[in-house]
């Protein structure tokens, strides 16, 4: 009884928890006002004004004044996540707790079936946090052609660089828009327009993007005409777009089968647990746990290897 009250109270508390945690990620507020500051390295830049708690703050602080605090600000930048570094490392631990004690509950109560749910429900918010990544990285280079041909157009009806980029923050959608907004921003504070620009490609680690930049970072070094640069840049990048969606529809079928196939031991694994779980135990029982963990982490590697082979086969460079 006491067991039943305590995993329903934990399940309700991680419940709430998680949705608290996803309020405050889909939260409307914009980062550029508050993570303006970490890409300076002597700037002193005034943030706006924060409604957390002093024991946040110093927490928060104590964080990112740490080397994987400052490297996980620049992954939730990247990702456009509104959360301070001790809060995602708050969530890895919510999150490993709870999956790690529903892992727990549900296999027998044993300590090692937790031990590897709790590492796996750690991993989830790192695996929605590139997740993330990778979507606003794809948005943004769908969006940088139009975002040249704004440019282009601004600076051939007279706009200067500036003048152009802060037409493509107040006209393009979002991610792109935001970005530029940014890049303004920081050049209106003092900043000059390469640093400015590689605070972006730091950001956004686009190929393209690091072809614009240097592009533009020539171009100001030994001059020419940069409307006809980057309508040049423009049209390699769309063709480049263009092939990469060939290669994808072509590649397709490999994708999806390495994920099928990689999943279906784990899918097989579960369904051998519900139907004959005692078969299963048999890899943590003490006579036979010195095989049978091994095997079963040999398998796991075995099978992300071939995944990656998989995937390795299917990425095709242009």
């Amino acid at each position: 009884m006491m067991t039943t009250i305590l995993f329903i109270g934990g399940g309700i508390v991680f419940f709430l928890l998680a949705v608290g945690a996803i309020v405050s990620m889909m939260g409307e507020k914009s980062l550029v006002e508050e993570r303006l500051g970490p890409y300076f390295e002597e700037q002193e830049i005034s943030k706006a004004k924060d409604k957390s708690s002093p024991v946040g703050d110093w927490l928060n602080t104590r964080v990112e004044k740490s080397t994987y605090g400052g490297r996980i600000s620049r992954e939730l930048a990247r990702a456009d996540l509104k959360l301070k570094p001790a809060e995602y490392i708050a969530l890895m631990v919510i999150f490993g707790f709870g999956v790690g004690f529903v892992a727990w509950f549900f296999g027998g109560q044993n300590i090692i079936v937790g031990l590897i749910g709790a590492g796996l429900g750690a991993m989830i918010p790192r695996v929605y946090v590139k997740q993330q990544q990778g979507k606003r990285l794809v948005k943004f280079n769908e969006q940088l052609p139009d975002m040249l041909g704004l440019m282009v157009n601004g600076l051939r009806a007279g706009y200067s660089v500036m003048q152009a980029m802060e037409a493509v923050s107040k006209e393009l959608p979002a991610p792109i828009s935001d970005e530029f907004r940014r890049v303004v921003q920081e050049i209106q504070i003092g900043l000059s327009i390469d640093r400015a620009l590689d605070n972006l490609y730091r950001r956004i680690p686009s190929e393209d993007l690091d072809l614009t930049i240097t592009a533009m970072n020539v171009q100001r070094e030994v001059g020419g005409n940069l409307a006809e640069i980057l309508d040049t840049i423009s049209y390699t990048i769309r063709e480049r777009v263009r092939i990469k969606g060939e290669i994808r529809v072509l590649t397709s079928q490999v994708v999806y089968s390495s994920r099928f196939l990689s999943s279906m031991p784990f899918l097989i694994a579960g369904a051998l647990w519900f139907m004959n779980r005692p078969y299963m135990m048999m890899f943590f029982e003490p006579s036979s746990r010195m095989i049978g963990i091994p095997v079963l982490i040999f398998g796991g590697f075995m099978i992300l290897g071939g995944y990656l082979v998989m995937g390795k086969i299917a990425d095709i460079e242009v």
